[in-house]
């Protein structure tokens, strides 16, 4: 079989192929969306408007806003394809933003980035392609999908500083199976020179950096939006439970977090526990935030459980290495994780992700939530 045909790990010529494409109206989906097209397949491009934030900061480096709206627009008259924009605002703000605002309440460090995707993007548009009759819905996600007997496995991006697998962990199997990553192979430097060929307008583009209904990374300010009555005065302690100052609001505070605690000592000081329940910060030294077990709840898992080994890797922050850890998996889709060494900071809200090392990379085995 010739292995354009193999593109996208189907069995059918990409002329009589439909694909969605996700558009941001950034270089990477747009280029997907271009490399789909010259290679034949039926595009159509997809963008979500998912945010109004027009009257907040227009420079800001976000996803999902106007501009980007019309880039998506004019990268597909450019190309020629099919292009719809879907307005999930109320999707958004019920699935995405409000979790957002109450994980923080709890005192947890959400990521509204893996909601978004489980919510929104994998879940709606993927509904919304298979109502197209497309045959796979594609993203410029930086992760790899291999494809063996109709199976689609994700795996690690070659390009470790631009993986995003960790935001993908909760992908559903039959998501996955329908699910695309054509630059899962690629550098960015590949990537924009694809663009640049293609004469798209977007080529030189910068990439998003903040969340997309989070101006210039002031997360208290969309808090203090929703819920203004978050803004609770409660005390600060230490390990001996002697209150020690005083704080306007836990959500002011993330684990492990040293600057803006106001408290002075002998040694710094560091963010060791928030107790949302009580109002109370509890902070203490460095060395107090190492931990080496960790409990989850809320598993997805992308394979069997048999595949879990003795030792696998975990990651625990989206920024953070790959930690060698054995896996206690347990009934109510929960587990215990055993790091082999001691980490700092690891925080309630955020995702632990475990992969396994095969000959085909660093594959994604699933994850869970952060409790404690």
């Amino acid at each position: 079989m010739n292995s354009k045909f193999n593109l996208i790990g189907l069995n059918k010529k990409p002329s009589e192929t439909t694909v969605v494409v996700a558009m941001s109206g950034g270089v990477d989906s747009s280029t997907v969306a271009g490399m789909m097209k010259k290679e034949g397949y039926k595009v159509i491009g997809i963008t979500l408007k998912l945010y109004d934030g027009s009257k907040e900061v227009a420079s800001s480096k976000r996803c999902c806003s106007g501009q980007d709206i019309m880039d998506a627009k004019r990268v597909a008259n450019k190309l020629d394809i099919e292009h719809r924009i879907l307005y999930f605002q109320n999707k958004f703000k019920q699935g995405v933003i409000d979790n957002f605002v109450e994980s923080y309440l709890k005192g947890e460090t959400p990521i509204p980035c893996v909601q978004c995707n489980r919510t929104v993007k994998f879940k709606d548009l993927f509904d919304v392609s298979k109502d197209l009759k497309a045959d796979a819905l594609i993203t410029g996600h930086y992760v790899k999908s291999i494809t063996q007997n109709s199976i689609t496995d994700m795996y690690r991006a070659i390009d470790e500083n631009r993986d995003q697998s960790y935001f993908l962990f909760n992908t559903t199997r039959e998501q996955l199976n329908y699910l695309r990553f054509p630059l899962g192979g690629m550098l960015k430097e590949e990537t924009r020179s694809i663009a640049k060929k293609l004469d798209l307008n977007v080529a030189d583009k910068p990439d998003s950096q903040d969340i997309c209904f989070v101006p210039n990374g002031d997360y208290t300010s969309v808090i203090r939006k929703f819920r203004p009555d978050s803004y609770k005065k409660g005390n600060i302690k230490n390990l001996k439970g002697e209150v020690i100052g005083v704080h306007n609001g836990v959500i002011n505070f993330t684990i492990g977090q040293r600057k803006g605690i106001k408290v002075s000592g002998k040694d710094a000081l560091y963010v060791l526990k928030i107790d949302s329940d009580k109002n109370e910060i509890i902070v203490g030294q460095r060395e107090k935030l190492g931990k080496k077990k960790i409990n989850i709840n809320n598993l997805n898992l992308l394979v069997n459980d048999k595949e879990f080994d003795e030792k696998i890797l975990v990651k625990v922050r989206s920024t953070g290495k790959l930690l060698v850890a054995k896996i206690n998996l347990k009934e109510n889709n929960s587990a215990e994780v055993n790091l082999e060494k001691f980490e700092d900071g690891i925080s309630p809200g955020q995702a632990c992700v475990f992969y396994k090392n095969d000959q085909l990379g660093y594959k994604v085995l699933g994850g869970g939530w952060i409790i404690n």
